[in-house]
């Protein structure tokens, strides 16, 4: 891989700003935003509520004026988590919300407990009847609200329903990653009083109304990392545009301890790879700052190619090796048992035909094919696309020959 490219919006980031725009009534306008599948099935949820919603390229135009149903049933409810981030932004706007049971990646259990369990705190009634979830609150009022896990969904829900409640809403525990501030940023320019974003203890002032608001969606980091990886793992260069460093984390001296040359600024990174990468002898998924659980697996296909032995855990979810078997086709050595896989690196993996079980594995196996010797196919690109705007496109443009 080498070459240089403009990263797309960030999937994380438009989903909960989308679901944001119902908070207040007029017409939103939105750049940079990503034109992949699960912002599809946002939209169909939007126009379900009584949105009006046009796109022209990367910009989105949504005018909620006309919304009024609180019953949300389209065909794309079912289909992707963020779903659940309906909640906030409903009970906040017409004070009942009715929607089913998230889907998404199967990934793990992916309990919406706290989400429930934080909202109940400003005042709303939750029940359910067979696969649907009812909720209500006559009146939203602040609250404090302690997470006992910085979950990025439930964070995003309260700050949603906290703007329009009644008084101070404290969330102690709150989740620190970019989508959060990027969420934040969004309502205050709709008007909403909000302060601590980025740290574990956010503050909410509720505000009587919100007004539309235009506003630009910042760079994907899972995407970035995902091409970083790529260029570990083929002994490439790239240079990423329109990347907020601040939103990596720690992964820039990962790839250092990987044997990369790292070179960035405030928004954009170079990383220049010679040779086969080195393995690392121990990597924990942790929630923001720490190493994303979504680049894990990019990672390990990355250190299944390494020169030596790496030990990888994961912490966030119990289901995010689904990657293994499929890189044990390609001739991966990798021994993995509830949260943890012991990798050893092999100087090359062999091309073969393999299967995306979920978004970001279906990624990290095209990262594989491009290291593996011969011919790779890889089913299940329908994950990918609820991510990836054109991921293809991006390798063409990365010197990827694709057919």
């Amino acid at each position: 891989m080498r070459g240089e490219l403009l990263i797309q919006g960030s999937k994380n980031a438009a989903l909960p700003i989308l679901a944001a725009t119902l908070l207040g009534e007029g017409v939103f306008i939105l750049h940079h935003c990503p034109r992949i599948s699960d912002v599809e099935h946002m939209l169909e949820l939007l126009e379900d509520a009584g949105c009006l919603v046009s796109r022209e390229g990367h910009m989105l135009i949504v005018d909620t004026r006309g919304a009024g149903n609180f019953r949300v049933s389209g065909e794309g409810a079912g289909k992707m988590r963020s779903t659940v981030t309906l909640l906030g932004s409903l009970l906040g706007r017409f004070h009942q919300v009715e929607i089913p049971y998230p889907g998404g990646c199967t990934i793990g259990k992916r309990p919406i407990d706290l989400h429930l369990e934080g909202l109940s705190r400003l005042g709303a009634v939750f029940g359910e009847r067979e696969s649907t979830l009812y909720g209500r609150a006559d009146c939203l009022r602040g609250a404090s609200v302690c997470l006992t896990f910085p979950s990025v969904g439930a964070t995003e829900n309260l700050l949603l329903a906290a703007v329009l409640a009644k008084g101070e809403t404290v969330i102690r525990g709150a989740a620190r990653e970019p989508e959060i501030t990027a969420l934040a940023d969004f309502l205050r320019a709709m008007g909403a009083r909000i302060r601590g974003d980025g740290t574990s203890c956010i503050c909410v002032e509720g505000v009587c109304r919100l007004h539309a608001a235009e506003y630009i969606i910042p760079s994907d980091r899972i995407v970035a990392g995902t091409y970083l990886f790529g260029t570990v793992m083929t002994g490439g260069e790239t240079r990423l545009l329109h990347v907020p460093l601040s939103h990596l984390g720690t992964l820039p001296e990962l790839l250092e301890r990987m044997g990369a040359q790292v070179r960035a600024r405030e928004d954009w990174i170079h990383v220049r790879m010679e040779g086969r990468c080195r393995a690392v002898p121990h990597v924990m998924t942790a929630p923001f700052p720490g190493f994303p659980t979504d680049l894990q697996s990019a990672l390990m296909a990355a250190l299944a190619t390494a020169d030596g032995i790496s030990f990888l855990e994961e912490k966030m979810f119990e289901a995010r090796f689904q990657i293994v078997s499929e890189l044990q086709k390609m001739g991966a050595s990798i021994a993995s048992q509830e949260d943890f896989a012991l990798i050893e690196g092999r100087s090359r993996l062999s091309g073969c035909t393999v299967e995306a079980k979920e978004l970001r594995g279906g990624a990290a196996l095209i990262m594989a094919a491009l290291a593996a010797e011969g011919e790779s196919r890889i089913r299940g690109m329908e994950y990918v696309r609820r991510g990836y705007e054109d991921i293809n496109g991006d390798l063409k443009r990365l010197g990827i020959v694709l057919y």
